[in-house]
């Protein structure tokens, strides 16, 4: 009969949570930095599925696969509370592929930001409910002899363009 302490036991996080965050915190870095509301929209999205991911790792169990299910679904059973963010987040993917295909004017400015915004907080609530400090996404800033700084906040360097393929 299992005691009261051993119902409370939370089996130490895994390796792969903690790269799953490590990773949804650079794709936000990346959203921030991106020019276009597509690339930022983008980027985001894929920073609320990396944290989702991290969810998934800390909380799934191995099973039979009955079916392929996406990663929101998912997300949705194994943590109930995440179930209005699976649902947003769910919402948002046929925007982000369109995005993806180089729709023109798929997504504006302000959805892009607010999708930022949105994939920050989902970070937060996924850090709190794992129980691990909140770690704000630091952006990297080029300084005038091109090496790498960190920046405090939200800083985009549009008098930079970036070139595909460059490193950021």
């Amino acid at each position: 009969m299992p005691t009261r302490a051993a119902a409370q036991f939370q089996a130490p996080l895994g390796p792969s949570v903690f790269l799953s965050l490590d990773r949804a915190r650079a794709s936000l870095a990346d959203a921030m930095m991106s020019e276009t509301p597509a690339e930022r929209y983008v980027a985001a999205h894929v920073a609320a599925l990396r944290t989702a991911a991290a969810v998934l790792a800390a909380r799934a169990r191995p099973a039979v696969r009955r079916g392929q299910r996406n990663a929101w679904a998912l997300l949705t059973r194994v943590a109930p509370e995440l179930g209005e963010w699976a649902t947003f987040f769910a919402a948002g993917a046929g925007k982000r592929a369109a995005a993806e295909a180089g729709l023109a004017h798929t997504v504006t400015a302000r959805e892009a930001d607010d999708l930022v915004r949105d994939a920050e907080r989902f970070l937060a609530v996924v850090e709190r409910l794992l129980e691990l400090p909140h770690q704000p996404t630091l952006l990297r800033q080029v300084d005038e002899a091109g090496g790498v700084s960190p920046a405090m906040g939200v800083v985009r360097d549009l008098s930079r363009s970036r070139q595909p393929g460059a490193a950021a």
